[in-house]
């Protein structure tokens, strides 16, 4: 029996996530496959690597500092959050916190990254071959918000935010053999995604790369099929949906410690509804 791990991201809203991760490296679940997208790939290689409390520290203080994002940031180079900053100084050998990188790969689970060609605005999905020490180049590209940044450029090719082309990559994760699989959401399991703020966000990015702004549009679709289709899943016992009841008014990019605190305590809560499932 293979069973996955999906972590959707979302921002600071990825607190939820790391709660989870926390409590399944508490109890030591592990997983045959896991994918992330944005915030989620960042969760689980610290997940790989068996580092508790990595991502909670992220969340709850390193995303307070201006390095890591602010306005100063986005006059300076109209990247608003710095993704050499977090997955570079915080998380190289010689940063702050590192990622123990030598435990992430040898922990040998294979490892999907989502993220989006910003030229043809398709889903790519980077590996763990795609990854080594202190080159973290294809999580910035997951994590890569539009109009927020600039397109990460991997070998020359600009991508953006993972979310934008497969939100919820339940059907990759089926695709690489998986029987069952535990879906991380950041937001309640009944909320569905209108276009409207994608919109704005695609008339900006429109002239430079049309298709990622026509994947933008196409965005919250994708997320309401993909999500009906994990309910379908979940009906037969092959998806356990782990998702928070309320977000507190979180949004992508709120800094409100108290609701990424509450978030994360929440997720390690709901931890606990994998261990029947698994």
């Amino acid at each position: 029996m293979k069973t996955g791990v999906i972590d959707v991201g979302g921002g600071l809203r990825g607190a939820y996530g790391a709660g989870v991760f926390d409590f399944c490296m508490d109890l030591k679940i592990h997983f045959d496959y896991c994918i992330g997208v944005s915030a989620g790939s960042a969760n689980i290689i610290s997940f790989l690597a068996n580092q508790k409390g990595r991502n909670h520290t992220f969340y709850t203080e390193f995303s307070f500092r201006k390095e890591y994002m602010s306005l100063h940031n986005y006059l300076k180079d109209h990247n608003y959050v710095d993704l050499e900053y977090i997955f570079g100084e915080l998380s190289n050998s010689d940063g702050e916190f590192p990622l123990d990188y030598p435990a992430a790969a040898a922990s040998y689970v294979p490892f999907n990254i989502v993220a989006t060609n910003a030229l043809n605005g398709q889903a790519h999905y980077f590996d763990m071959s795609d990854i080594e020490q202190d080159d973290y180049d294809a999580i910035k590209a997951s994590s890569c918000v539009p109009a927020v940044n600039k397109p990460f450029f991997v070998n020359g090719i600009p991508y953006y935010d993972g979310g934008i082309s497969d939100p919820i990559p339940i059907v990759k994760c089926f695709e690489e053999g998986c029987d069952k699989v535990v879906l991380i959401l950041t937001r309640p399991r009944d909320y569905q995604r209108t276009p409207q703020k994608d919109e704005v966000i695609a008339r900006l990015i429109a002239e430079e790369y049309p298709h990622a702004a026509m994947a933008l549009r196409n965005r919250a679709e994708m997320y309401n099929t993909e999500l009906a289709l994990a309910k379908e899943y979940e009906k037969t016992g092959r998806v356990l949906i782990v998702a928070p009841d309320d977000i507190g008014g979180m949004r992508t990019l709120t800094k409100d410690k108290s609701a990424i605190e509450e978030l994360y305590l929440k997720g390690f809560h709901d931890g606990e509804k994998i261990m029947d499932f698994m």
